[in-house]
C-alpha cells in the first residue's frame, strides 16, 4: 500500500498505538490518534506526537473522528470491535486493521508468527534464541514486549522477525503472512472479548489465511481439532507431539526430543537434559524445536539453547527461597488451563495465590489438581470468591482471602512451612487491580524480596 498522504484514526494510545502511529508519520500518513481515556496532566505519548503534527483526542470515541475519512483505522488489539466507534466505521467500510498488520506491509523480512492459548511466550523466547544460537540474528518482537511497527524498519530483508501474536492482534489483520506460522493449542479464553470459543478459536486461525506453498504451519498434533482444521491449510505443515511419532516436526522418542526434516531423523538432546521443568514446559521445548527448524535453525543450536534456558520473567519464574519456601511468579498465568500447568510443575506443597479479573471461566477443572497438590490458598480480586469456592470443593482447609497483593505475600509466608512452595499463578487476567501482568509480577517480586 502506498502510505503517503493517507488519513488514519489511530485508536488506543497504548504502546503498540504510539508506535504505529509514529511509524505512520515517517510515511507521510495524516494520523489523527484518539484514546477513550482522561487526559492527565501530563501525557509525554501525546505531546510527543502532537509535536510531530498528529492530533491526539482523548475522553471516549466521538464518531465525529470519522468526519475526515480516515482510509483505514489502526485498532489497540485490546479495544472490542463493539464499540459505537468502530462498529460505524465498520458500516461505513472502512477497514480497520491491527498494528502487526500495518507493520507487515513494510517489511520483507521473513515473519515466524507464534500464537496460542499459552505458551506464546516461553516459546516465542525459546525460538528467537535457537535462531540467534544458529547464527541468523532474529528480531524477537509482538506480543512479548516489543512492539512490531517500533523495529520494522530496522530489520534487514534477510533478518526473521520472531513474533508472539495474540488472537485480538490476528482479528484484525488482512495480508498478514509468516513464512512460519504456529498454533500451540487452543482452549477456551478471552470468551468475553470475542463472544464464543469457535470466534476465538477462528481468530487464532487467521494466522494461516494468507499462508501457501512453501509457508509452514506448526500444529500440536495433540490436539485433535487442529489435526482437523489442519485439513483446511494450503501451505506445509509440520507437527509436535509429546504422544506420538510426527511426519514432520518434533517429537519423543524413548527419552529423546527428536526431529524429523523432510525425511531426515535429527536426534537434539534427551528430555533430561532440558533446563526448563514441568510438562508444559516440554510441550514448548518440542514446539520451539519444529518451528526454530522450519524457520532455518539446526538441532544443535535447539539443543544448546534446551541445555541452558530456564525461562522467562513472569512464567513460573523462581524469585528466592524465604526459610525453605520457595516463591515462584507465574503472573502470566491468565486462564485456568495456564494455572493447571503451573500447578502440575510441583509435586505438592504449594501455597497458592490466585484470582484477576472476572472474565467468566469455568475454574471447576482445577479441582483435582489443586486436591493433589494445593495445601492452602490466598485468593483476591474479582474471581476470589469462586475460587474460594474452588479451593474448598478440592478440600483445601485454609483460604484466604486478602485485598492486595502484598497481603497476599504476608498471608502465603504465615501457610508456608520449609519445603513448601509458594505460587503466584493468578488463573486470571490482571485487569482488575494491575496495568498488566507484567505489573502484578514485579509487585508480587518486590513483596517477596522485602520478606
Amino acid at each position: 500500500m502506498e502510505l503517503a498522504g493517507k488519513r488514519v484514526l489511530v485508536v488506543g494510545l497504548a504502546r503498540s498505538g504510539e508506535a504505529v502511529a509514529r511509524l505512520l508519520l515517517r510515511h507521510g500518513c495524516r494520523v489523527t490518534v484518539n484514546d477513550g481515556r482522561e487526559e492527565k496532566p501530563e501525557e509525554p505519548q501525546a505531546s510527543a506526537l502532537r509535536a510531530l503534527g498528529a492530533p491526539v483526542v482523548f475522553g471516549g470515541h466521538p464518531l465525529q473522528l470519522l468526519d475526515d475519512r480516515p482510509d483505514f483505522i489502526v485498532k489497540n488489539p485490546g479495544i472490542p470491535y463493539q464499540i459505537p466507534l468502530l462498529q460505524e466505521a465498520a458500516r461505513r467500510g472502512i477497514p480497520i486493521y491491527t498494528e502487526i498488520e500495518v507493520a507487515s506491509w513494510l517489511t520483507r523480512a521473513p515473519l515466524v508468527a507464534i500464537t496460542g492459548s499459552n505458551g506464546k511466550t516461553t516459546t516465542t523466547t525459546l525460538v528467537g534464541e535457537m535462531l540467534a544460537q544458529a547464527g541468523l540474528t532474529p528480531v524477537v518482537a509482538g506480543n512479548i514486549g516489543r512492539v512490531f511497527a517500533g523495529v520494522v524498519e530496522t530489520v534487514a530483508p534477510d533478518q526473521p522477525v520472531v513474533l508472539e501474536v495474540s488472537s485480538f492482534q490476528l482479528a484484525g489483520v488482512e495480508t498478514f503472512r509468516p513464512r512460519v506460522g504456529a498454533l500451540l493449542n487452543l482452549f477456551p479464553a478471552h470468551l468475553d472479548y470475542h463472544g464464543s470459543f469457535e470466534a476465538y478459536a477462528d481468530a487464532k486461525w487467521r494466522l494461516f489465511r494468507n499462508m501457501a506453498g512453501d509457508d509452514v504451519a506448526v500444529l500440536n498434533m495433540d490436539q485433535q481439532l487442529l489435526r482437523e482444521r489442519a485439513k483446511t491449510l494450503r501451505c506445509k505443515v509440520a507437527w509436535f507431539s509429546r504422544r506420538e511419532p510426527v511426519p514432520e516436526g518434533a517429537c519423543l522418542e524413548d527419552g529423546q526430543v527428536v526431529l524429523y526434516r523432510e525425511g531426515q531423523r535429527l536426534p537434539v538432546l534427551p528430555v533430561d537434559a532440558i533446563a526448563l521443568p514441568g510438562e508444559h514446559n516440554l510441550e514448548n521445548a518440542l514446539a520451539a524445536c519444529a518451528i526454530a527448524v522450519a524457520a532455518g535453525g539446526t538441532p544443535q543450536a535447539c539443543a544448546q539453547v534446551l541445555m541452558r534456558f530456564r525461562g522467562v520473567e513472569h512464567r513460573l519464574e523462581f524469585v528466592r527461597d524465604v526459610g525453605g519456601v520457595a516463591y515462584y511468579n507465574d503472573s502470566k498465568s491468565t486462564n485456568p488451563t495456564a494455572a493447571l500447568q503451573a500447578l502440575r510443575a510441583f509435586e505438592g506443597g504449594i501455597v497458592w495465590i490466585a484470582g484477576g479479573l472476572d472474565r467468566g471461566d469455568d475454574f471447576s477443572p482445577l479441582v483435582p489438581e489443586v486436591q493433589r497438590r494445593v495445601k492452602a490458598a490466598v485468593v483476591l480480586g474479582q474471581t476470589a470468591q469462586k475460587l474460594a469456592t474452588v479451593c474448598r470443593a478440592a478440600g483445601v482447609r485454609r483460604v484466604e482471602p486478602v485485598q492486595t497483593l502484598d497481603e497476599a505475600v504476608s498471608a502465603a509466608r504465615r501457610l508456608a512451612e520449609p519445603g513448601d512452595v509458594v505460587l503466584l499463578s493468578p488463573s486470571c487476567a490482571s485487569w482488575d487491580m494491575f496495568t498488566s501482568f507484567e505489573e502484578r509480577g514485579r509487585i508480587f517480586k518486590e513483596a517477596v524480596h522485602r520478606l
